[in-house]
């Protein structure tokens, strides 16, 4: 497994960074044990990454696998725009995972300046808690390449973790190359680099090879998360990092599993998901219903944590 240094931190992770989200209750919910597990054989076979977010719910697996692998980096993300919510936020996610620290811990969604501006005390407060060693480094996650800019101007931020894949899938205001210029922008700067998405949330598995490929020879990133569910996707992922070649069975293992945006029957049509969806996926039907458009759906999820029906999920 390859190791970089994540921007100017002094902290080395792993290329491939465990993607927490679809192993969590937004998507495949698994047992606690299981989940664990999955991360334990990542972290056996080298990865030493992990990325969570206050939204995800997975602080419980992690916790369970830093008590064998104590010194695995861990990133997490918060909504919270002034001190207090920085604060609850930042004790919940210690409490989560059972340490005094995080390696880092990032602003969630970020779109551009003017977020940024509004949420300044936010990234005060964090600002603060790292001169005390709570947090080793602060950081953005963002869609927006508007965002990635802003970042990378901002001295008080060491991370970002942009959304970037070969067909720019997920970008909510510009093109790939638009992301391409921002994110060199920001590593030049010195910014850690970690990116999201680079199968699409799934949709690019069908061209696994090729999405890989960009996003491994894309010379401005120092990490990349992926989602990973099942034991085959670690296997899998990690084969595919190590520069080892595919069998049959793994292809057809990735190829064979899919999944979808399911909107059960008892929606009731209240457009608070639509409101939510930054990709614009997601509509109201002439049945009262919501509807999801898959081209544009990245399987994020995030929508299902308005739904006051629970009707959304991730399957």
């Amino acid at each position: 497994m390859e190791y970089n240094e994540i921007g100017r931190t002094g902290i080395k992770v792993s290329q491939l960074c465990f993607g927490s989200l679809t192993m969590g209750p937004l998507q495949k919910n698994l047992p606690l044990r299981e989940g664990a597990d999955l991360i334990r054989r990542a972290a056996e076979q080298g990865v030493n990454f992990i990325d969570t977010a206050d939204l995800y719910d997975t602080y419980p697996y992690i916790s369970e696998v830093l008590n064998e692998y104590p010194d695995m980096i861990v990133s997490s993300k918060s909504y919270a725009y002034d001190q207090r919510t920085a604060e609850d936020t930042l004790n919940r996610s210690l409490k989560g995972i059972g340490r005094d620290y995080i390696d880092f811990f990032l602003l969630h969604e970020q779109e551009g300046s003017l977020t940024l501006k509004g949420h300044w005390e936010a990234i005060e407060y964090l600002g603060k808690c790292k001169e005390k060693g709570l947090v080793r480094g602060i950081g953005i996650s963002t869609h927006y390449v508007a965002g990635v800019k802003a970042a990378a101007l901002i001295p008080e931020i060491d991370i970002i973790h942009p959304i970037i894949n070969y067909r720019g899938l997920g970008i909510v205001d510009g093109t790939l190359e638009d992301m391409e210029q921002a994110i060199s922008l920001a590593w030049h700067n010195g910014k850690g680099i970690y990116a999201m998405k680079a199968l699409g949330g799934g949709h690019l598995i069908p061209h696994l090879h090729k999405a890989f490929d960009y996003i491994l020879n894309f010379p401005y990133v120092d990490s990349i998360a992926v989602g990973m569910q099942r034991i085959e996707e670690v296997e899998t992922n990690v084969k595919i990092f190590n520069g080892k070649a595919l069998s049959k069975e793994d292809l057809e293992s990735l190829m064979d599993y899919k999944r979808k945006l399911f909107i059960q029957d008892w929606c009731t049509g209240c457009a608070r998901c639509v409101r939510r969806c930054q990709q614009e996926a997601l509509s109201i039907g002439e049945d009262q219903m919501a509807q999801v458009d898959p081209k544009k759906c990245i399987l994020c999820g995030y929508c299902g944590t308005v739904c006051r029906e629970l009707a959304i999920k991730v399957i």
